[in-house]
C-alpha cells in the first residue's frame, strides 16, 4: 500500500478515534491491587532504572542492562529466552497461565553516543561515551515491572493467557524489533504495548517516519599530500562529493523527506591522502516505499562520487523501520488507564532542579504541566522521528503512551534529558508509566471484544493486500554498528 492510499484510508477510518469505548470489565478492587503492586515496587523500579542509567550502553552492547532486566524478571517468576533474533542482548520473558490472550510489552534499554552527563542542572560531562538522552533506562524498567505486576494479578485472579516482555536492544538506529518481527517473534501476539519517556503525560497515538540507515565506506589510495599528491586518490574527497550531490538532491525529493548524515571517518592526518573514509546516512519519509526510492538515489550519488574520485565504495545497511500504525481503539483503553493511574507531583527540590534546567532551554513551559494529562487524540501528521516499534504496529495492534520524565521544554536526545533520566524526576514518571501499562494489559486480558475491535481496525487500516516486507532486508542484525 502506498502512502497516499494509507493516508486516505486513515482519514476515512478516523471514526475509530471517536467510537464509544468498550466498558472496562476489570473490577475496581483488582485495579487498586495492580496500582498497589507497582507502588510497592517503586523503590526497586528506581534502583533498576538508575543502574541502567549508569551503565549507559550503546545499541547491541547492552550486556549489563539486559542482564539486570532479565534478572529482575527471572526473580519474579518469568521464563527467559535470551539471545533471540540473532541479537545477544535481546530476550523474551514469559509468564503463561493456560490458554488465552497473549499480551506483549516492549522494553528498550540502549543509550545514545556522545551524551555523557552528570545528574546536574548544568552541562557537566561524566567523561563517558554515552548517555540516556532518550530515557531508555526508564523505558525498559517500567515495561518490565508492568509485566511483573500483571503476572501477580493473573495469579491472584486465575486469569488465563500469557504476559510477555520483549527486551529489545538497539532502538536508536539498530532496528532490533524489525528483525524480531521478521523472524516471527510476534506472530502469536494479540496486542503489543509500549511507552516512551517525555515531558508530558499523553496517550495520543500518531504516525512516525519510515527510515532506512546505512554507512557508505569509500576506499582510495594513500600518498603524501604535498610530496606526491598525484599518486593519491582521496576517499574523503569521495565522501564530500557524495554529500554535495545529496544536498543538491534535497530540492528534488518530496518535501516531507528527511536526509541527514555524519562523517564518521575522514582520515587521520592532513598530510596523508586518506585511503578510507566513511559517512553514516539516514533517509526518512512517512511512506516506506518513498524511503527505499530515495535511498537508491543516494546510492547513485555514492556511485558517482566514487567514479569521479577514482575510488570505490561499499554500502552497509544498518537499519530499516516502517512508519507507525496508530490504533484508536487501543488509544481509548490506554488513555482511560493513564487517567486512573493518577498524576505527578514534584517536590520543592525537584521543582528547583527543573527550574535550573529550564534556564538552559530556549522555551520554559510551566512546570505545573507535568501534573496534567493531555487529551488523547489520533493523528496522521507523520511526526519527525522514527522507531522500530513501528514494525510491530503493522503486524500486531499496538498502543503506547508517554509520561513526564523530562523537564518541560527539553529537546530530545539532549544532555538535559540525560540529567532528568538519572534523577527522581525521571523515576516518578517511570512509576506512572508502569501503572498505566499494567492496567491496560490487565483490561485487555478480560476484554476480548476490545482485542477483536483493535485487530479489525489494524487490518482495515493497513489494507487487505498488505504483506509485511521488512525494510531491514534479509541480512543479520548489524551488531557492530556502534563500534
Amino acid at each position: 500500500m502506498n502512502f497516499k492510499t494509507m493516508t486516505a484510508m486513515a482519514l476515512a477510518l478516523s471514526a475509530y478515534s471517536t467510537a464509544p469505548a468498550f466498558a472496562a470489565d476489570l473490577p475496581e478492587a483488582q485495579k487498586a491491587a495492580i496500582v498497589q503492586t507497582v507502588e510497592g515496587d517503586a523503590e526497586q523500579i528506581g534502583s533498576t532504572a538508575l543502574a541502567i542509567w549508569g551503565f549507559a550502553e550503546l545499541g547491541y552492547q547492552e550486556t549489563q542492562s539486559s542482564a539486570l532486566l532479565q534478572s529482575d524478571l527471572r526473580n519474579a517468576g518469568f521464563e527467559i529466552t535470551a539471545g533471540v533474533a540473532g541479537q545477544p542482548t535481546a530476550f523474551v520473558a514469559s509468564f503463561k497461565n493456560g490458554e488465552g490472550p497473549v499480551i506483549g510489552i516492549l522494553a528498550e534499554f540502549d543509550a545514545l553516543p556522545g551524551l555523557s552527563q552528570a545528574v546536574s542542572p548544568v552541562e557537566e560531562t561524566l567523561g563517558g561515551h554515552a548517555g540516556h538522552g532518550c530515557g531508555h533506562n526508564l523505558f525498559g524498567t517500567a515495561s518490565s515491572y508492568a509485566a511483573i505486576a500483571v503476572r501477580e494479578w493473573m495469579i491472584a485472579n486465575n486469569i488465563k493467557g500469557e504476559i510477555r516482555l520483549y527486551g529489545t536492544p538497539a532502538e536508536e538506529g539498530g532496528s532490533a524489533k524489525a528483525f524480531m518481527v521478521r523472524d516471527g517473534l510476534f506472530n502469536d501476539v494479540d496486542v503489543a504495548l509500549h511507552w516512551h519517556p517525555g515531558s508530558s503525560n499523553d496517550a495520543s497515538q500518531g504516525t512516525t517516519k519510515a527510515n532506512v540507515s546505512g554507512k557508505f565506506r569509500f576506499y582510495g589510495t594513500s600518498s603524501h599530500a604535498s610530496g606526491a599528491p598525484d599518486r593519491g586518490r582521496s576517499a574523503l574527497d569521495a565522501v564530500e562529493s557524495m554529500n554535495y550531490m545529496v544536498n543538491m538532491m534535497r530540492e528534488h525529493v518530496h518535501e516531507a523527506t528527511r536526509i541527514h548524515y555524519v562523517i564518521t571517518d575522514g582520515g587521520k592526518a592532513p598530510n596523508v591522502v586518506p585511503n578510507f573514509a566513511e559517512v553514516y546516512y539516514y533517509v526518512r519519509h512517512g511512506d516506506p516505499m518513498t524511503v527505499l526510492d530515495v535511498v537508491e538515489r543516494v546510492k547513485k550519488a555514492a556511485e558517482g562520487a566514487a567514479l569521479g574520485t577514482g575510488t570505490r565504495y561499499e554500502f552497509q545497511q544498518i537499519g530499516g523501520v516502517y512508519s507507525m500504525m496508530p490504533n484508536g481503539t487501543l488509544m481509548e483503553v490506554m488513555d482511560r488507564n493513564l487517567r486512573y493511574s493518577g498524576t505527578l507531583s514534584w517536590t520543592p527540590e525537584e521543582n528547583a532542579f527543573a527550574t535550573e534546567i529550564q534556564k538552559t532551554l530556549a522555551t520554559q513551559p510551566p512546570l505545573s504541566s507535568v501534573g496534567e494529562i493531555r487529551p488523547a487524540r489520533l493523528s496522521f501528521d507523520g511526526g519527525g522521528g522514527s522507531t522500530d516499534v513501528s514494525d510491530v504496529s503493522w503486524v500486531v495492534p499496538t498502543v503506547g503512551l508517554s509520561t513526564a520524565t523530562f523537564v518541560p521544554g527539553s529537546a530530545g536526545h539532549s544532555w538535559q534529558n540525560v540529567a532528568a533520566a538519572g534523577h527522581s524526576i525521571g523515576v516518578k514518571g517511570t512509576v506512572l508509566a508502569t501503572k498505566a501499562l499494567a492496567l491496560t494489559a490487565a483490561e485487555l486480558f478480560v476484554s476480548p471484544e476490545t482485542i477483536t475491535a483493535a485487530t479489525a481496525e489494524l487490518h482495515e487500516r493497513r489494507g487487505a493486500d498488505f504483506v509485511y516486507r521488512p525494510l531491514v532486508g534479509d541480512g543479520p542484525p548489524q551488531l557492530d554498528y556502534r563500534k
